[in-house]
C-alpha cells in the first residue's frame, strides 16, 4: 500500500483529483473552455508566463474563451506537441524559491496543431475567427532580422521561400500572412500578434517582420494587414531553467508524472502596450500592468537583466561554474558584474515607476543569486550571436556616444571571444552553443593571433570593429585571458581605478 501511495500520479485532466493535496490544481474542466489565442514556440517560459497569467484569470472564472492551442513550426517541435498531447496539454509548474519549492498545476492550454512541412494545419487554426491573438515565443534570433544592420533581412533562404511559396509557408510569419490572408478574403476580422521573446520593441520588430515578408508577397495584402492588425510590444521576465532529468524527478517527487514539467523562480512580471485589435484577457487583474511606457520596462530589463546574464555566462563558462547561482557566488565572476552593472549599464537605463535602475540591479542579483534556480550557464550563453548582438551591444554603442566608460563591456566581448573557442580552462570541451558557431569558432581561433579578426564579423560588431575606442582595449582584454586567465583578467577590470 505504500508502494502505491508514493506511486507518482500520471498527468492527466481525468487524474487531477488524485495529485497530492498541496499541489494546486484548475478549479475549471476543458470542456468549459474555448480557445482564443494560438501560441506560437510552446517551451518552458511560455508556459511558465503568459499561460500561466491566464490560467490564474480561469482560475477567477474568467478569460475562459481565451484558451490557448500550441503550435510550432519547426520539426523538433513535434517532440513537444506529442508530450503535451499524451497529457492533455496541462502543465506542472515548480516554483523554486530560496524558502521552498512549491507546485501547481495549470489548464490554459486546450490543444496543440499538428507540426506540418507547410504548416498547413497551423494555417488553418489560424484563420479560425474564434482566434483573437497569435502570440510568440520563437527566441531573440528568430524575427528574420539582419544583427548589423538590425532590419529585416529580406534574402534569408526561409524568407525567400515563403515569398516564393505563400501557400506552403516555413516561417511562423509566413502562416500568420497566410492566415490573415484568408480571412480577408473570407470577410473575416483580424488578430493581433503578440510577441512575447525579449526585444526590445518586440512589438515592433514583429510588425516589421511580418509587413516586410506581406509586401514581397502581396502588398495589397499587406496594407490590409498594416490598416487592420495591432502588434503590441512586451516586456516579459521570469527566469525559467531548461527542463532535464532533474526537473523531471522533481515533479516524480513532489506526486506528478509529467514528462515536460517546468520549473520557474518566484518572479514574474509582463507589462505590455495595450493595443489589441480584436480584443484581449484581462491579464491586469492577475498582475501584468499595461502601460505606454512598455520601452522604459524593456530597456531597463533587457539591459540590466539580458545584458547581465551575458556578463556572467561567458565567464563562467570559461571557468567551468555549472549554473547562474554558482557565478553568483564566484568571487571574482560577481564582482566583475557588479561593477560593470553599475559603472557601465545603469547609466545607459532610466527609471520606471516604483523602480530606480540602482534598484533594480539589487533585485536582479538577488534573483540570478537564488541557489534553487539551477539555470545553467549553457542555456543563458545559448546563441551569443543574437544576445550580444541584442542585449550587450546596444549599451556599448550609447557608451561611446556619450563617452562613458566601456571597459567591462568590451571584456565582455573578449570573454565570448574566449569562450567560443570551444575549450574551458580546465581543458573540457563547450559543445556547439550558437546557431552560427563554426563561423564562431573560427574567428575565436584566428583572434589568438588578431584580435581584430573577432571584431571584424560584421554581421555582429558593424562598423564597431574600425572603433578605435573598441579594437584596442579588446586586443589587450583578449590578450590578458588567455596570458593570464580569465580571473587574472576579471580582477584587473574590477580593481582597476
Amino acid at each position: 500500500m505504500d508502494e502505491l501511495k508514493n506511486t507518482p500520479v500520471p498527468l492527466r485532466r481525468d487524474r487531477l483529483s488524485e495529485v497530492p493535496a498541496e499541489i494546486g490544481t484548475p478549479d475549471y474542466s476543458a470542456s468549459e473552455l474555448t480557445p482564443g489565442i494560438v501560441h506560437i514556440g510552446t517551451g518552458n517560459f511560455h508556459r511558465a508566463h503568459q499561460a500561466w497569467y491566464l490560467h490564474r484569470l480561469m482560475q477567477d472564472g474568467q478569460a475562459r474563451d481565451w484558451a490557448i492551442v500550441g503550435a510550432g513550426v519547426r520539426p523538433g517541435d513535434a517532440a513537444m506537441r506529442e508530450k503535451l498531447l499524451a497529457q492533455e496539454c496541462v502543465t506542472t509548474l515548480i516554483e523554486l524559491s530560496p524558502e521552498g519549492t512549491s507546485a501547481e498545476i495549470t489548464g490554459s492550454m486546450i490543444d496543440f496543431v499538428p507540426v506540418d512541412e507547410d504548416n498547413a494545419s497551423l494555417v488553418a487554426c489560424m484563420a479560425d475567427p474564434a482566434i483573437r491573438i497569435v502570440s510568440l515565443t520563437v527566441t531573440e534570433g528568430g524575427y528574420y532580422v539582419d544583427p548589423s544592420t538590425g532590419k529585416f533581412d529580406p534574402d534569408h533562404p526561409d524568407i525567400l521561400h515563403d515569398a516564393a511559396h505563400p501557400s506552403e509557408p516555413r516561417t511562423a510569419f509566413g502562416a500568420i500572412i497566410e492566415a490573415l490572408r484568408q480571412r480577408r478574403d473570407a470577410g473575416q476580422g483580424p488578430f493581433t500578434v503578440q510577441s512575447c521573446d525579449n526585444l526590445r520593441g518586440n512589438g515592433d520588430i514583429t510588425r516589421d517582420t511580418v509587413l516586410s515578408l506581406a509586401r514581397l508577397i502581396d502588398k495589397d495584402l499587406a496594407d490590409w494587414i498594416e490598416a487592420h492588425c495591432t502588434f503590441p510590444n512586451s516586456m516579459v521576465d521570469c527566469i525559467v531553467p531548461a527542463t532535464g532529468p532533474d526537473e523531471i524527478a522533481a515533479a516524480r517527487a513532489l506526486g506528478v508524472d509529467d514528462a515536460a514539467p517546468v520549473t520557474h523562480e518566484n518572479f514574474r512580471q509582463w507589462v505590455i502596450e495595450d493595443s489589441f485589435c480584436a480584443g484581449r484577457p484581462d491579464w491586469d487583474r492577475v498582475g501584468a500592468t499595461f502601460t505606454d511606457r512598455v520601452h522604459d520596462y524593456e530597456t531597463m530589463k533587457i539591459r540590466i537583466l539580458n545584458a547581465g546574464h551575458q556578463v556572467l555566462a561567458n565567464a563562467g563558462e570559461v571557468l567551468s561554474v555549472p549554473t547562474i547561482a554558482d557565478c553568483m557566488a564566484h568571487p571574482d565572476i560577481s564582482a566583475f558584474w557588479r561593477k560593470v552593472e553599475r559603472d557601465e549599464i545603469v547609466p545607459h537605463v532610466d527609471p520606471v515607476p516604483g523602480m530606480t535602475p540602482e534598484d533594480y540591479v539589487t533585485l536582479i542579483e538577488e534573483r540570478f543569486a537564488n541557489p534553487a534556480i539551477r539555470d545553467t550557464t549553457r542555456r543563458v550563453a545559448f546563441d551569443g550571436s543574437s544576445r550580444h548582438s541584442g542585449f550587450v551591444l546596444p549599451i556599448l554603442r550609447d557608451a561611446l556616444a556619450s563617452g562613458a566608460p566601456v571597459e567591462g563591456l568590451i571584456l565582455v566581448e573578449a570573454l565570448w571571444a574566449r569562450m567560443c573557442h570551444g575549450t574551458r580552462e580546465d581543458g573540457s570541451e563547450i559543445a556547439p552553443n550558437d546557431p552560427n558557431w563554426p563561423a564562431l569558432m573560427a574567428a575565436s581561433a584566428a583572434a589568438r593571433e588578431d584580435p581584430q579578426a573577432w571584431l571584424e564579423q560584421r554581421g555582429i560588431y558593424g562598423d564597431l570593429a574600425e572603433d578605435r575606442r573598441v579594437s584596442e582595449p579588446f586586443a589587450r582584454w583578449l590578450e590578458t585571458i588567455w596570458q593570464q586567465g580569465t580571473e587574472a583578467a576579471l580582477r584587473a577590470y574590477v580593481n582597476a581605478r
